[in-house]
């Protein structure tokens, strides 16, 4: 071989490696740069759909059907007690009850006077508990010291505990209100503290990290992660605040009468149409206060933990 050939080989083997970096440098010049947190930011302000109830019939569907069932039975058992029909009345009859002119407005003011004891026991129990769980989380010596009487509170039987409440405290609105708070707190106590200590550990030594004092781990990280769990409570004790403000009407007869004064008179008097239309509205508001406080939980933390 020539020197001239020798000189030229290597400028004619060039073209060979050419093709080899010509397909990275198209792909770098047209993928182009991806940040992770633009993405992150992007997915972060997408809104998360939502589906209507109304618009899933497997939601509302099945508890009409189980209504109409009930309904059926009760017919059924009224035409098969005969002449004792009158222990389970026929449900239009119990429904009439409530247009009556008499007996309607009776019922739904004493309605109105439970649910005003029964809310304003359920606030108190909530302003309480919530305190009394922070407190506990922010010192384990609280917990140690208080936690075990919360234990015995829900253990003392309230029907054992409501007379001596009406002999200190009298028989009206004021002790009426105290025994929806005794009946109410521990749900809201219990659950809210383990909401603060359920908090992700990875999370906990970040903000250690970042030497931040304890009451913005409690304010930016503990309470955050503790309201599912703080909303769960206050739905449980939303209804045992009715059931407190129904007891106390049962045994404080004296003052403004409350739904329970007049279900302890309809059974006295063995008014079974009213009876049941008492304890069927009162079951309702129960209800409505239970579904109001999933749907506050919703708008409250809907974003990041499902309700249903």
């Amino acid at each position: 071989m020539s020197d001239t050939e020798q000189a030229t080989a290597p400028e004619t083997a060039m073209p060979d490696a050419a093709p080899d970096a010509a397909p990275d440098a198209a792909r770098d010049a047209v993928a182009p740069a991806v940040d992770p947190q633009e993405i992150a930011a992007e997915q972060a302000t997408v809104p998360r759909r939502r589906t209507s109830l109304w618009a899933r019939p497997s939601y509302w569907v099945p508890p009409i059907l189980l209504l109409a069932l009930i309904i059926g039975v009760v017919y059924l058992i009224n035409a098969l007690l005969g002449t004792r029909g009158y222990l389970m009345p026929q449900p239009h009859v119990i429904f009439a009850v409530y247009t009556d002119p008499k007996t309607g407005p009776e019922i739904f003011e004493a309605l109105w006077n439970t649910a005003q004891v029964a809310l304003v026991g359920l606030v108190i129990a909530i302003v309480i508990g919530v305190v009394w769980a922070v407190a506990m989380n922010l010192a384990k010596w609280v917990e140690r010291t208080t936690f075990p009487y919360a234990v015995i509170l829900q253990s003392i039987p309230i029907l054992a505990v409501v007379p001596l409440i009406g002999f200190w405290f009298g028989y009206d609105f004021i002790a009426r209100t105290i025994v929806c708070v005794l009946i109410a707190l521990f749900p809201i106590v219990s659950n809210t503290l383990f909401g603060l200590q359920s908090v992700d550990r990875g999370a906990r030594e970040l903000f250690q990290l970042q030497k931040a004092t304890r009451w913005i781990v409690l304010r930016k990280l503990e309470l955050p992660t503790a309201l599912p769990a703080m909303f769960a409570g206050m739905r449980i004790s939303a209804g045992l605040s009715i059931v407190g403000a129904i007891v106390g009407d049962f045994f404080f007869q004296r003052g403004t009468p409350g739904i329970g004064a007049l279900i302890a008179k309809y059974q006295s008097r063995l008014q079974s149409p009213e009876l049941f239309a008492s304890i069927l509205l009162a079951s309702l508001f129960g209800v409505v206060i239970f579904l109001f406080f999933g749907w506050l939980a919703r708008r409250a933390v809907g974003k990041w933990y499902d309700f249903g």
